[in-house]
């Protein structure tokens, strides 16, 4: 017996509750978390109704069902926000990407290597590639050496899976060190 049902109807039945559980017993919390018992849920809904609240089931894949006795509607808010919370501690990685050719100029690279130096102080991955066009394929050792003379020059990053080769592109990862 929902007290608030002219609340949103799109979380309603996010929590098996009431009339709906399909257990035969169920294990009953009380609303203030004292264990009543294992008890039938016919007589698990009328402790609920007495109270005037609902009979939620908690845990079902637990044997019996566990069932707590508590408002339905600040329930689930409760537990909106509680994801909410979850979600805004995550970090999110973003992967970054940044090219250049096998001929670039030393000053031209340093400007590179500080944006990498940049993106790892944001905690950012990067993906630092070399492009190869037409005649370039044969000397793909210039790529080689930029690629590891990038490794070395950053102590910001590790290097994630090492050189990788596909086509016309050499890459290398590099991931922030904690």
């Amino acid at each position: 017996m929902a007290r608030f049902d002219n609340r949103r109807t799109y979380k309603k039945d996010l929590y098996t509750r009431n009339q709906n559980i399909r257990a035969a017993e169920v294990r009953v919390i009380d609303s203030d978390g004292t264990m009543i018992g294992v008890k039938p849920i016919a007589q698990a809904i009328a402790l609920a109704k007495e109270q005037e609240l609902d009979l939620v089931e908690i845990s079902p894949n637990a044997v019996p069902p566990v069932c707590k006795i508590l408002d339905y509607n600040r329930y689930v808010y409760e537990q909106g926000k509680k994801a909410a919370e979850a979600k805004k501690k995550q970090t999110k990685v973003t992967m970054k990407e940044l090219r250049i050719k096998s001929r670039i100029a030393p000053h031209d690279l340093d400007v590179k290597i500080r944006q990498i130096e940049d993106f790892l102080r944001k905690k950012d991955m990067v993906r630092f590639v070399v492009v190869f066009h037409g005649r370039e394929n044969q000397h793909k050792d210039i790529g080689m050496q930029i690629l590891n003379d990038t490794a070395k020059r950053l102590e910001l990053a590790t290097v994630d899976g090492g050189l990788q080769q596909m086509g016309n592109r050499m890459s290398m990862t590099f991931v922030p060190k904690n």
